[in-house]
């Protein structure tokens, strides 16, 4: 067996877990604190806790990939979507946390932008990477799926969908980095497994993430802000592409993709009941889904550890469907 693969696991991790005590005052100094729902009472005791902590988790991805992008090309594709929908995530955060700008970007110049970066993607899978845009199904052994030109429409639903869904899962103290160890770990066995070229930038992740949670787990000290989950909405997406497993996201993925829906449903169902009746009714306590629970009397904790092991047992489903 090659154990050289955990290296880029203890290098992340080291480099994020050093980050952290230089970053986090750093950003108090700033005052880039986190405003909290006033819904959730027991979120207002986190009110300028400082975030864009996804500083921390980029710059152990970025280090550690550099020390082998020489040898495994084929992260280049996928480290540009980590940073470039990081980059827009860090754009959004310092508008809000820096600037004073409620509203961040405002919601078209955040599309426009992640058109740009999933469209940059596009045209590399398309153009210039031995890989083409079928798809593996999961339980059929080994067949793929091939819908032609629908493909590119098709990776644009999914690159704006993960990330936005990850986006949503970001909601609750190492909620998301929790949920996305276990995706990567996931991505990093396939990648091994099968000698894909792009493990060391999947167990980098992993091992970033790992190094982010001692700063991120309940009470969190920093959180990773849009800086950080968009980057790993870029990651995740552009990883199952790489690995021709996008389909896989709708498994190992599936919180990502309840918590999105839930928000979808949610305001659907509140502008519909209003329209109708006059007076906006909601099907879940409070979305996104994280959220409903809590609401329900869920420690932070039992969300996190819950969700985790759910997804973890979605990853080992989906390696069963391989």
């Amino acid at each position: 067996m090659n154990y050289e693969i955990v290296i880029p696991v203890l290098i992340s991790f080291a480099i994020s877990a050093i980050l952290g005590p230089v970053v986090i005052p750093f950003l108090k100094r700033l005052k880039v604190g986190q405003t909290e729902r006033k819904e959730l009472e027991s979120h207002l005791k986190k009110n300028g806790t400082p975030t864009m902590g996804g500083l921390m988790i980029l710059a152990s991805i970025i280090i550690t990939s550099l020390f082998y992008v020489k040898d495994y090309p084929k992260i280049i594709p996928i480290l540009f979507m980590t940073v470039g929908f990081g980059v827009i995530g860090f754009l959004d955060d310092y508008l809000k946390v820096v600037l004073r700008r409620s509203d961040g970007l405002l919601p078209w110049q955040k599309m426009i932008l992640q058109f740009v970066v999933t469209t940059v993607f596009a045209v590399y899978m398309v153009r210039y990477s031995a890989i083409d845009l079928t798809m593996l199904i999961p339980f059929s052994g080994g067949k793929y799926l091939n819908i032609g030109w629908l493909a590119i429409p098709l990776m644009y639903f999914a690159v704006i969908g993960t990330v936005n869904g990850v986006n949503f899962t970001d909601g609750v103290d190492g909620l998301v980095s929790s949920v996305t160890i276990m995706v990567a770990t996931f991505f990093s066995v396939v990648a091994i497994g099968t000698n894909a070229g792009i493990a060391p930038i999947t167990c980098a992740v992993a091992g970033a993430l790992l190094g982010f949670l001692l700063f991120n787990v309940y009470p969190a000290s920093v959180f990773m802000g849009d800086t950080g989950s968009l980057a790993l909405g870029g990651f995740v997406v552009a990883t199952a592409y790489m690995l021709q497993m996008p389909l896989y996201i709708l498994i190992v993925g599936l919180i990502y993709l309840a918590e999105v829906i839930s928000v979808m449903v949610q305001v659907t169902y509140f502008k519909y009941t209003k329209k109708k009746t006059g007076v906006g009714k909601r099907i879940f306590r409070m979305a996104p889904l994280h959220h409903h629970f809590e609401l329900g009397g869920w420690s932070e904790t039992r969300v996190v550890a819950v969700f985790a092991i759910v997804t973890a047992l979605l990853c080992m489903l989906a390696l069963l469907g391989l």
